[in-house]
Formats: structure tokens, sequence, C-alpha cells
């Protein structure tokens, strides 16, 4: 059975915020990770302005709830809204199990990255389902798996 988290969308504040929020929650954050330490893509290089932005970050608030986040790159910063960023986060059991919830979320809606194979080891897609909520979906193949985005 997948787990459901939420996934906040920061306008460049996602540390400060995720600090504080480790503040009053306590516990250590298993990975956080910027946009400057993200491998190469091909055809596309990090602004310097995003480089010390936050490309992910968890931290667990119990044993089943993770609270996520990431900051907006500056080429998304443009339809940043407050009180709409944030997305729901499935996280998948299986392969077929996030093509499935995916397919079936996504339908009437916009896909705003295909689910594909990622460099950190997942299959992961967002979307917007026909109802204006956010969504990403993800599976970490443990074959696969380095660090969960």
């Amino acid at each position: 059975m997948a787990s459901v988290n939420v996934y906040l969308t920061f306008n460049g504040n996602c540390r400060e915020a995720f600090d504080f929020y480790k503040s009053v929650f306590g516990g250590e954050y298993p990975y956080i990770g910027t946009f400057g330490e993200m491998p190469p893509m091909e055809g596309k290089e990090t602004p310097e302005a995003d480089k010390d932005k936050i490309m992910h970050v968890s931290l667990p608030i119990s044993k089943e709830t993770v609270l996520m986040g990431s900051d907006t790159g500056e080429e998304w910063a443009s339809q940043f809204k407050a009180g709409n960023n944030m997305s729901i986060s499935i996280n998948a059991e299986s392969k077929d199990e996030a093509t499935k919830l995916f397919n079936g979320l996504s339908a009437g809606g916009h896909v705003t990255m295909a689910l594909a194979d990622t460099f950190w080891g997942a299959y992961f897609g967002m979307f917007t389902d026909q109802f204006g909520i956010n969504w990403m979906v993800n599976y970490d193949d443990p074959a696969k798996a380095q660090v969960h985005p």
C-alpha cells in the first residue's frame, strides 16, 4: 500500500522553513540537497541564483509521516503562489503501483513531469489533477535508489 505525505514548495526560503519545523518537531534530516549538487543535465545548466536553493529535504515527523520540501527554481518562480505551494506525495511500493496511481489520478489533469527513471534512482512524476490538486508519485527501486528527493 502506498504512503502519502505533504510536499511543500518555497520561493527561496525552504532551508529557513525546514530549520524552523525541525526546531518544533525535532529529529534529523535523512537527506537535504541543493540544486547545485545535482548532476549536470544535458543541455541545462543550473542558474547561479538557484545553486544554493534546496532541491529536496525530508524531515520524519513520525514513523508514518515525513514532511518534505524544496525551493522553486528560477524558471518556475513566476508560477509560485503562496497558499498553493504544496503537493500530495505518494510513495508507491512498486513501479506498477506508481504507474497505476499516476495514470489514474492524472486523468483529466495536467502532467507537469512524466513518470520516468531519475538520477536519484527513483521512478518519479508530477501532475495537477482535474481538481487543481498537485501530486507527486515516487517509487524508490531498491536496486537503484541512492537518496530520496
